[in-house]
């Protein structure tokens, strides 16, 4: 009864006359010793990509174009897909070719021997990204009630607050001209109000500080 099943495919080329094929799996374990335990502890560390082995020959009148389009798919080590039976169990998304050998003899017209291995290459995860409030909101904050995306309104409250210390500067350095009028003879009845003048400017200053400090961490 004729051989009825799929030809193997990796990436458009179509195999053919495929005489062996291996499936190799590092399952990815490490042995790890315990005092006075006899054996080893196995720790799984992830496993290792898959790995095919593939032995055929090229031959007939499709030959030259089948070698020059797996020397091809070899040398652009570009990931390919891969299909055939002895991979059904495998969720494989794409391979590239780790190693490629050929071999003609003489005597054989058209015709040549070939292995290669393929090896597992899936696609890399999604990269992090930087959401609302460092993306601390991606660890469960705003699962819990937490609004994260406050950023603006820190920013713009930061910025009314430094107009609102500026104006009550420019009132204290009014009240301190007022308070110099002592100097024209007024003796000690405007000490009092000279004295609150520093007090308000001190802490206006350090305000001031602050406010900038705000508006540096919020941009």
């Amino acid at each position: 009864m004729p051989d009825e099943r799929p030809i193997p495919l990796l990436g458009e080329v179509a195999l053919t006359a495929v005489q062996r094929m291996e499936h190799m799996l590092d399952a990815g374990f490490a042995s790890q010793n315990v005092v006075g335990l006899p054996g080893q502890v196995q720790q799984h560390m992830g496993r290792a990509s898959h790995i095919i082995r593939i032995q055929g020959t090229l031959q007939g009148e499709t030959y030259a174009d089948d070698l020059a389009a797996l020397q091809t798919a070899a040398a652009d080590a570009a990931p390919l897909t891969f299909a055939a039976d002895i991979v059904t169990a495998l969720e494989l998304s794409e391979v590239v070719i780790d190693r490629f050998y050929v071999v003609e003899a003489a005597g054989e017209y058209q015709q040549a021997r070939y292995e290669f291995v393929l090896r597992e290459d899936p696609p890399l995860p999604e990269p992090a990204e930087v959401s609302g409030f460092g993306g601390l909101d991606d660890f469960g904050l705003g699962d819990l009630g937490f609004d994260t995306d406050i950023m603006g309104d820190l920013a713009d409250l930061a910025g009314d607050i430094a107009g609102a210390v500026e104006g009550a500067l420019d009132a204290a350095a009014a009240l301190g001209a007022l308070a110099s009028l002592g100097d024209l003879g007024f003796g000690g009845e405007l000490q009092p109000l000279e004295d609150s003048v520093g007090k308000i400017g001190e802490a206006g200053a350090g305000f001031q500080d602050a406010i900038g400090g705000l508006g540096s961490l919020f941009g």
